[in-house]
């Protein structure tokens, strides 16, 4: 599937059949690997010079907009589906690879009536893009906040042991809490193992002999236990730390422990749910938004074509999918079609870099109508 097209309009002199005939013949002739499509744009409601004019005006910046919330919904479907580690199908409107319904194109005559005018179409468009755009805002917000929850409750729980939460690591029949004793949980760096197992029985006094025991050990620092008198416990918090060994309060709930594990498979659970709910809508909403576009396409090319080559409207509408390396002989292809008696104007002008400004703001100057449509 090409991902870059061309949507282009030449002036029809004659007939429109013969034309699409000739452009058939010198693509297929000049450039066979450029896949070209007819482009059925249906009689639309012409109105005013003055409105088409002023319609033109907010082509490009209505064109960019609903671009870009196409491009956003599938890059949220990219985000989705490789954090899942889902095949990445390809996109569909209606069940219509994307690429077939921009080059099979037909318009929705109940969606947008022929006969409304250009303004109305393109107001419409725009409004219906906005709102699903305000929409996309909200799921992804939402989606985001559960995987932010989730993510802080991860990094305390493989963090580093002198901040991570420990209630995973140590079990009941590891702590003794009596009426006089009390057992302290010493965080002790990798390389100073066998300072502690030396020196913790002698940091004060009442502390039982062999009662370190080493619970768990990551890249920097290990776990253990010691069990002493409750009434020293403050003194051997001091001398710990000065001797580097920081001691972590902690008290174990088994009640607390069960509430963090519920709360995080109902965040996981939320997550997962969300994550689904988000991808189906972004499914869905991605064929809403690029049949819009289409749409838009459609108008922003018959509004140009009658700025162009004028009333009443008689111009061949297509799209193209050039490679590199074919676009220079396609554009003189369709330049000799124009058979216009401008068309060294236009291409001394791109020649020396000036280029006139499309109607649309496109950057690139033909002696026929041009834009073109990025599908990814």
């Amino acid at each position: 599937m090409a991902s870059r097209y061309w949507a282009v309009s030449l002036p029809v002199h004659n007939s429109a059949s013969q034309l699409w005939n000739q452009i058939q013949e010198r693509i297929s002739k000049h450039s066979f690997d450029t896949p070209l499509y007819r482009f059925n744009i249906p009689n639309l409601r012409v109105g005013t010079l003055d409105s088409l004019l002023s319609l033109s005006d907010d082509l490009a910046k209505s064109n960019n907009f609903v671009e870009g919330v196409t491009h956003k919904i599938r890059r949220q479907i990219e985000e989705l589906q490789r954090v899942s580690g889902l095949d990445s199908g390809g996109l569909t409107v209606d069940g219509v690879p994307v690429d077939s319904y921009l080059t099979r194109f037909v318009w929705d005559e109940a969606k947008y009536p022929t006969m409304s005018p250009l303004k109305e179409i393109v107001e419409g468009i725009h409004s219906q893009v906005a709102k699903i755009e305000d929409d996309l805002k909200v799921r992804v917000s939402e989606y985001n906040n559960i995987r932010s929850q989730l993510n802080a409750i991860n990094r305390k729980q493989t963090g580093s042991l002198a901040v991570r939460d420990l209630s995973n690591l140590v079990k009941p029949e590891d702590i003794i809490t009596s009426e006089n004793l009390t057992t302290l949980l010493a965080i002790v760096s990798k390389y100073s193992q066998k300072d502690w197992l030396s020196s913790y029985e002698t940091l004060t006094n009442y502390v039982v002999p062999r009662s370190s025991k080493k619970l768990y050990e990551d890249n920097e620092y290990a776990l253990y236990t010691v069990t002493l008198f409750s009434r020293v416990a403050d003194n051997f918090r001091t001398s710990a730390r000065e001797k580097g060994f920081q001691i972590r309060d902690f008290e174990y709930s088994q009640e607390t422990h069960e509430n963090r594990k519920q709360e995080l498979d109902k965040l996981v659970q939320d997550q997962e749910r969300l994550k689904a709910s988000l991808l189906q809508w972004c499914f869905t909403s991605y064929g809403e938004v690029f049949s819009s576009w289409m749409h838009f396409c459609a108008v922003r090319l018959f509004a140009e074509s009658i700025l162009r080559y004028g009333l009443p409207p008689s111009f061949l509408a297509c799209v193209l999918a050039p490679s590199v390396k074919s676009e220079k002989k396609v554009r003189s292809i369709l330049e000799a079609l124009c058979d216009s008696t401008n068309s060294a104007y236009w291409k001394i002008e791109d020649d020396v870099g000036t280029g006139m400004v499309g109607l649309a703001g496109d950057s690139d100057a033909h002696p026929y109508v041009s834009f073109t449509i990025n599908l990814a």
